[in-house]
């Protein structure tokens, strides 16, 4: 029975020639369009990698996640700017103006305007923080070089502590499931009680 279980497993190799590129693809599909929760798949990933024998696999996640999120963050940044320079705007622009509250939006341009790209790598790790700075950007008229330059040690950053998330879940169990589900359940959690936090208080507040 045991020799069959493990025959049914697939070996590492396989499982890291599929799920790179998944996590790689599903990350910057999530960048793109900002309600795939892309923590939680990297927070995932990184408690396979932390239960695998294969060298370098820790470092693979945070490779493949960190690239992932600023290429989906460039092309987002770049197709609101084409919306930008448009007399009818784009769906990308208004997808990133719909996900941007008016006060959420005010105070990312007044953060930017006092401390530029450090709002832009911070913004990555608030929760629903990053599209209302990257319509500041916009609406400021960063150059997309200059957003690009801004998002690596944001993307670097994010990456880092997601997978640091996933770690603390895989290193509490002996089983990957029981890590993944403790790890996706504290990247919601991290993501989802400031949200709710600031909607109980009110645009007011």
């Amino acid at each position: 029975m045991i020799s069959l279980a493990a025959a049914a497993v697939p070996p590492e190799s396989t499982q890291q020639a599929i799920g790179y590129p998944s996590l790689f693809l599903l990350v910057m599909i999530g960048a793109l369009v900002p309600v795939v929760p892309t923590g939680a798949l990297v927070s995932s990933a990184a408690v396979v990698a932390f239960h695998q024998t294969a060298p370098f696999s820790m470092l693979l996640v945070f490779g493949v996640a960190s690239l992932a999120a600023f290429v989906g963050d460039v092309a987002l940044y770049w197709l609101g700017q084409r919306g930008m320079s448009s007399k009818n705007g784009s769906r990308w622009l208004e997808a990133i103006r719909d996900h941007a509250p008016e006060d959420r939006l005010e105070q990312a341009q007044a953060k930017l305007a006092d401390n530029g790209v450090t709002v832009l790598v911070l913004s990555r790790l608030v929760p629903a923080g990053r599209i209302p700075v990257m319509l500041a950007c916009l609406m400021a008229r960063w150059p997309l070089r200059r957003f690009a330059r801004g998002d690596i040690p944001a993307c670097l950053a994010w990456a880092v502590t997601y997978q640091l998330i996933g770690i603390l879940g895989g290193s509490l169990f002996q089983e990957p499931w029981e890590g993944v589900a403790t790890a996706v359940g504290l990247t919601l959690v991290i993501s989802t009680v400031p949200i709710l936090w600031r909607r109980m208080r009110g645009p007011a507040a």
